[in-house]
């Protein structure tokens, strides 16, 4: 597999795990998420989890990177960002990076990203969260594998700010173990956490 570094000389090749990750959605939830200190807000959307993301996610074969927000200013920004890429200049100076944009889709809400992947994938997905904490109901990444290995599609939510809230929670089958380093540091930015786990669930 290579990825390139950056730049308009990008390189994106689908890795071997491409099988796998076609069985899987990816979703950055601006809302309902939690502040610091446990009270729920809406994140904005930035630049930076859009593209990289978007990149990680293609490089892995992900079949749709959604990103989750009520806002229409936010909702407005992410148009502006995508048409420069996919119809705009961007595209054409760098196409790498306009096929790994082609990916993103808004969502207003949880409920309309389930119903969009359920139809999309003509079943329910199995919906998996990600958290810097563990969690009684959890999946580890060998079980998660299993079931894609049998063909059960899978949504994984990613949570912005301090992470997802109760009321996101509710209709997810089962938490991912936290990603440690081994130290008792764990504050991986979002797209190093989504990286991680593509990787771990495309090998």
């Amino acid at each position: 597999m290579m990825t390139g570094a950056g730049g308009n000389d990008e390189a994106v090749e689908v890795s071997a795990g491409a099988q796998t990750g076609a069985l899987l959605d990816v979703a950055l939830v601006h809302y309902p998420v939690l502040n610091r200190q446990g009270e729920v807000i809406g994140s904005a959307v930035t630049n930076l989890d859009i593209h990289d993301i978007a990149r990680t996610a293609r490089t892995y074969g992900v079949r749709r990177y959604y990103l989750v927000t009520p806002y229409e200013d936010q909702q407005r920004l992410v148009a502006e960002l995508l048409a420069h890429w996919l119809t705009g200049r961007g595209g054409k100076l760098n196409p790498a990076r306009k096929t790994a944009l082609e990916l993103v889709r808004v969502v207003p809400d949880l409920a309309a990203l389930y119903e969009q992947v359920s139809a999309a994938r003509a079943q329910r997905p199995l919906i998996l969260a990600t958290s810097a904490r563990d969690q009684a109901a959890r999946m580890d990444y060998g079980q998660a594998r299993q079931q894609l290995a049998v063909g059960k599609p899978a949504l994984i939510l990613l949570g912005t700010a301090w992470g997802l809230a109760p009321a996101a929670l509710a209709g997810v089958d089962a938490f991912l173990p936290p990603i440690s380093g081994g130290g008792d540091y764990n504050h991986l930015p979002v797209r190093a956490a989504a990286a991680i786990t593509l990787d771990r669930l495309c090998r």
